[in-house]
C-alpha cells in the first residue's frame, strides 16, 4: 500500500518553514504544526550567508526579502586591545561573486515574515498556529501525527515526521529522551536601536565585530538599514526557569567598563533602551538524526553556539539537503522513507559538527586577553582581507 504524500513538521521557525516550502517543490502536502497562537519576533538579528541565501534564492524569496534585508559592505573586526579596527574584511559584491549569492543581514521577524508569507501562498502547505505535537504513531499505512489544538485532539495521516521545534524539542524528546541541551556558560545580551540615534559612522552597512577579554560585541543593519541589531556575549550562570529574561542595563554596561573598552562600543551599548538576555544552550555533539520515519532538523538537533553566525543558516541547508534525498518515488513504503532520512542525516553530520566545532573555537579567540590577544590581532592583521575572506569559502560556498 502506498504510503501518504503529506509530511508533517513540527515547529514553524526558519527550519521548518523552509523544509516547509522545499518539501512542497518536492510534491509533497505539508503539515506544519506551530504551537503558538501567532508567529511573533523570538531574538533579533540574524547574519544569512550565501551558502543560506541561496537556499532561500532558489525557493523564490528574494523579492519578498529584498526590502528589508541589508546586504552588508564588510565586516569590521574590532579590537577592544587596541581600540578599534584591526581588519575589513570584504562582503557585499565580493561575497556575492565569490560565492554566487548574497550575504544578508536580516530582522529574525522579516525573514519568519517572508517564509510565512510564501507558506500562506502555497497551495499544498497547511500551517496550523496553536497546535502543539503530542505524538506520533507508525503503522502499516505510514504515521498517525497526533497534535493538540487548545482541548481538542487531533491527528494527521502521514509518510514522515520532522521535529523543527528548536533546541527544546518536543520531538526529540519523544525520540532521545536521553538527549538534553547543555548551558555553555555564556549569556547573549540582545537588544536594538534607531540608526537615527548614533552618528553616521556607527551605523554604516557593515558588521561589527568587538572582541574583548572574556567578552565580545556585534553589531549589524536590520530593518532596511532603519535599525542597529546589538548583540553582547559575557560568561554568566543560568538558574531559572527558561532562557530568555530582561536583562538590566547598568550590569551590562560594568561589564564592558572603560578603560578595558573603548568608547565607541560603549555608546552603541549604552543606546540601547531595552536588553534580553539569553542563556546559550547547545545539542551535544552526537544527537542521532532521525529513527525510522521520524527526522530532527536544525536547533533540534544540532542547536550551536552563534560565534559562526550559522544557527539559521545550518537549519535552512538542512531544508533544503532533506528535500533532496525524499521524493513522491522515493516515499512509496516505510523502509525507503526511514532510509531516505538515514542518509539525509548521514548528509549532513560532519558538516554541520566542524560548524559547530569553529564557533567554539571563534568565541575562544574572541574571548582572548593579555599577551594572547596581542598574538591574535597581530595574526588578523598579518592575514589580510582576502585572505580572512578565503578562510569562509568552505561555509559559503556550499552548494546543496
Amino acid at each position: 500500500m502506498a504510503l501518504p504524500r503529506t509530511i508533517v513538521i513540527a515547529g514553524a521557525g526558519i527550519g521548518g518553514l523552509t523544509a516547509a516550502l522545499a518539501l512542497a517543490e518536492r510534491g509533497f502536502r505539508i503539515v506544519v504544526l506551530e504551537k503558538a497562537e501567532r508567529l511573533e519576533e523570538v531574538g533579533a538579528g540574524l547574519q544569512l550567508s550565501p551558502n543560506a541565501s541561496r537556499v532561500l534564492v532558489e525557493l523564490g524569496l528574494a523579492d519578498r526579502l529584498k526590502l528589508r534585508a541589508v546586504v552588508p559592505e564588510a565586516v569590521s573586526i574590532m579590537s577592544a586591545r587596541a581600540g578599534g579596527e584591526l581588519l575589513r574584511m570584504p562582503l557585499g559584491e565580493a561575497a556575492s561573486a565569490r560565492a554566487g549569492a548574497p550575504y544578508w543581514v536580516v530582522h529574525r521577524a522579516d525573514l519568519q515574515s517572508a517564509l510565512a508569507g510564501a507558506v500562506a501562498d502555497h497551495p499544498d502547505i497547511d500551517l496550523k498556529l496553536g497546535a502543539t505535537f503530542e505524538d506520533v504513531a507508525p503503522h502499516a499505512k505510514g504515521l498517525t501525527v497526533v497534535h493538540r489544538s487548545g482541548t481538542i485532539r487531533r491527528s494527521d495521516l502521514a509518510s514522515a515526521l520532522i521535529g523543527a521545534d528548536g533546541i527544546w524539542s518536543t520531538v526529540r524528546q519523544h525520540l532521545f529522551p536521553e538527549v538534553q541541551p547543555r548551558f555553555a556558560g555564556l549569556i547573549a545580551w540582545r537588544g536594538t536601536l534607531d540608526a537615527t540615534q548614533l552618528p553616521k559612522d556607527f551605523t554604516a552597512r557593515r558588521v561589527q565585530l568587538w572582541m574583548g577579554a572574556n567578552a565580545h560585541l556585534v553589531a549589524y543593519p536590520i530593518a532596511g538599514g532603519r535599525q542597529l541589531n546589538v548583540v553582547a556575549v559575557l560568561p554568566g550562570t543560568w538558574n531559572r526557569p527558561g532562557w530568555s529574561t530582561p536583562g538590566d542595563p547598568f550590569e551590562l554596561m560594568e561589564a564592558f567598563a572603560a578603560p578595558r573598552w573603548p568608547a565607541t562600543a560603549r555608546m552603541m551599548l549604552a543606546t540601547v533602551d531595552s536588553w534580553r538576555k539569553w542563556a546559550l544552550f547547545g545539542v551535544p555533539d552526537g544527537c542521532p538524526w532521525s529513527r525510522g520515519p521520524v527526522a530532527l532538523l536544525g536547533d533540534a538537533v544540532h542547536a550551536m553556539l552563534p560565534f559562526a553566525a550559522q544557527g539559521a543558516g545550518m537549519a535552512i541547508e538542512d531544508a533544503a539537503v532533506l528535500a533532496g534525498h525524499l521524493s513522491l518515488e522515493g516515499a512509496e513504503d516505510a523502509g525507503s522513507v526511514a532510509a531516505a532520512l538515514k542518509q539525509y542525516g548521514e548528509a549532513r553530520q560532519a558538516r554541520v559538527r566542524k560548524v559547530q566545532r569553529t564557533a567554539r573555537q571563534q568565541g575562544r579567540i574572541y574571548h582572548l586577553g593579555g599577551a594572547f590577544a596581542l598574538a591574535r590581532d597581530l595574526v588578523i592583521r598579518a592575514l589580510g582581507p582576502e585572505r580572512m575572506l578565503a578562510r569562509q569559502d568552505w561555509i559559503y560556498g556550499w552548494r546543496p
